[in-house]
């Protein structure tokens, strides 16, 4: 039996990913659904690795703060 996603967590994480400025979805969405590296993606938008990355953090950030989820302090051990 497989499960089935919850409709409704479905269309918040949807309305969140919509909500993110254009630049920032569209990273997002490659890198997420269609699996692209960033150095692809910088290749195919003009931007440097290092702005891909930095719009790929915002993205998350923001995708993060519409859900109200905490983002973890993944540098701190303790």
């Amino acid at each position: 039996m497989t499960d089935h996603p919850d409709p409704k967590q479905l269309k918040r994480l949807e309305r969140a990913i919509r909500k993110l400025p254009r630049r920032q979805r569209e990273i997002f969405c490659a890198i997420r659904f269609d699996d692209l590296s960033y150095e692809e993606i910088a290749a195919r938008t003009g931007l440097t690795v290092a702005e891909v990355e930095r719009l790929f953090a915002e993205a998350l950030l923001n995708f993060m703060r519409r859900l109200d989820w905490k983002p973890k302090r993944w540098w701190r051990f303790w």
